[in-house]
């Protein structure tokens, strides 16, 4: 029922793809962005590593850091006229990443905060100072809110992509198609 509700969130919270983002950059907030999830992103995150571009390919190419996409998964337009067809976009991704589907938003219920927690000591071993990188999409407050989220829960080496995938894919950097993380199945 509670992941239900976060998608239902997500459809209601989350800008179409296509809408420009545009505006200045603002503050860093003392906590979880909690609206307007696709706008712009502060420049830092106190307590992360925040990466550009080249940052993120070399961490990418290191192998030693688990890549955790965020990205909220699109749900079927509520408008839509009966016994019409949809499907969601396919995602593209970092290849070797992790797609935590709707993690990064300000609030969470309980269900998706243990989900997105045993999701990490899985992925990382239990190994708190197991580097982690969290990205979205440009703009996008769900990775800035889920990597905080991660330092929350004491984890030491986080960075923060926050041109995510537009900016790997602008830089011709390759990406693989995204299946939504299942904690039972394992990775």
């Amino acid at each position: 029922m509670a992941l239900a509700l976060a998608l239902v969130f997500v459809g209601a919270t989350f800008a179409r793809a296509d809408e420009p983002v545009t505006g200045p950059v603002p503050p860093e907030p003392s906590g979880y962005r909690m609206e307007g999830y696709r706008s712009p992103t502060p420049a830092t995150l106190a307590g992360a590593t925040v990466l550009d571009t080249p940052g993120a390919e070399a961490l990418w190419r290191g192998g030693t850091a688990v890549f955790v996409d965020v990205m909220p998964r699109p749900v079927r337009p509520p408008n839509l006229p009966a016994g019409t067809i949809w499907k969601d976009a396919p995602r593209r991704h970092l290849p070797g990443s992790v797609w935590l589907l709707n993690v990064g938003y300000g609030a969470l219920p309980p269900e998706m905060e243990a989900f997105f927690r045993d999701s990490l000591v899985r992925l990382t071993g239990g190994d708190l100072k197991k580097p982690l990188a969290f990205y979205c999409r440009q703009a996008c407050w769900m990775s800035w809110n889920a990597a905080k989220r991660a330092m929350a829960l004491g984890y030491s080496a986080v960075h923060w992509y926050p041109d995510g995938t537009d900016g790997w894919e602008a830089a011709a950097l390759p990406t693989e198609p995204a299946q939504p993380y299942a904690l039972d199945a394992g990775r």
